[in-house]
C-alpha cells in the first residue's frame, strides 16, 4: 500500500507563504485522489483542499479559498499545497490522505480515505 509523507511545516508569521508536500512511497499515485486536512489544538479535523487523480479537479474549503492552491505532479510522485497569508487560525497539523479510482473526483470526507500521512506541523505567530 501506497505510504504518504508530508514535510515542510514549521514556524511562520503572519501573512507569510509555506509550500507542504505530499511525498508517496511504495508505489505510484497514479490516478488516485489526494486530500490535504488539518486539525488544530481541541478541533475536529477538517478538510481543506483535494486533488483528483488526473489533477484537472481541485476543490477548497471555503475557509482557504483564494490563499490555499493545490497541484500534483506524478512525475515526483508527489502531491502540494501552496499557502499563502497565514494567519494564526491555519496553525494545525496538516495531513495528505489518498482514496483510490479517483480519476474525476476528489474528496472532503475523512471515511473515504484509504491512506495518511503522519502530518507536517503549521504554526502561525509573531
Amino acid at each position: 500500500q501506497l505510504r504518504l509523507a508530508e514535510s515542510g511545516g514549521g514556524l511562520v508569521q503572519p501573512g507569510g507563504s509555506l509550500r507542504l508536500s505530499c511525498a508517496a512511497s511504495g508505489g505510484t499515485l497514479g490516478e488516485d485522489g489526494i486530500s490535504w486536512f488539518r486539525q488544530a489544538p481541541g478541533k475536529e479535523r477538517e478538510a481543506v483542499a483535494c486533488i483528483s487523480g488526473s489533477g484537472t479537479i481541485a476543490y477548497y474549503s471555503p475557509s482557504v479559498l483564494d490563499r490555499f492552491t493545490i497541484f500534483r505532479d506524478n512525475a515526483e510522485n508527489a502531491v502540494y499545497l501552496q499557502i499563502y497569508d497565514l494567519k494564526p487560525e491555519d496553525t494545525a497539523v496538516y495531513y495528505c490522505a489518498g482514496r483510490g479510482e479517483s480519476f474525476d473526483s476528489c474528496s472532503f470526507d475523512v471515511v473515504d480515505m484509504e491512506y495518511w500521512g503522519k502530518g507536517t506541523l503549521v504554526t502561525v505567530s509573531s
